[in-house]
């Protein structure tokens, strides 16, 4: 079952649970889904966007909802923290799971003799080649140092 099919029988089942806070949250990735369709279609791009750009959009939301949620706590709010933690839990149902430190170092490795990387300069191609197959699974934030110290070495 594709990711937009599971987003949409999660919408309905929340519905039928008459659970709102899940329903909320689930609203809302759509709406997120939806607002980059119609930006894609502008594009050009007839279909709007793809699995991959939907899993982007999900991790995009958590690492929003992890800063507010951090601001929050900070600024004494702890309701809202709370609420933006259990919307972090909704939207993670939907992405897959996450690599482990060792299966980043693979997955990084493979992306490096892929593309046949020597220098810092071919940094992008493995970046691309890795955003291509872990979109979702693995935080290119973190990774992206870990692939310049390989390549600088």
């Amino acid at each position: 079952m594709d990711l937009r099919t599971r987003i949409n029988t999660a919408m309905k089942q929340a519905m039928k649970d008459k659970d709102a806070a899940r329903l909320s949250t689930v609203r809302l990735i759509n709406a997120a889904i939806k607002d980059r369709d119609i930006a894609a279609r502008s594009e050009g791009k007839e279909n709007g966007v793809g699995e991959d750009e939907v899993l982007a959009i999900l991790g995009k939301m958590v690492k929003q909802r992890r800063e507010s949620a951090r601001t929050y706590e900070e600024g004494g709010r702890l309701d809202l923290a709370e609420r933006e933690e259990a919307e972090i839990v909704v939207i993670e149902e939907f992405l897959p799971r996450p690599l482990s430190q060792d299966e980043v170092a693979a997955a990084l490795d493979e992306a490096v003799a892929e593309v046949g990387a020597e220098s810092i300069r071919d940094m992008g191609r493995v970046m691309g080649i890795l955003k291509s197959k872990y979109t979702g699974q693995m935080d290119f934030g973190a990774v992206g140092p870990m692939v310049k110290d390989r390549l600088s070495a």
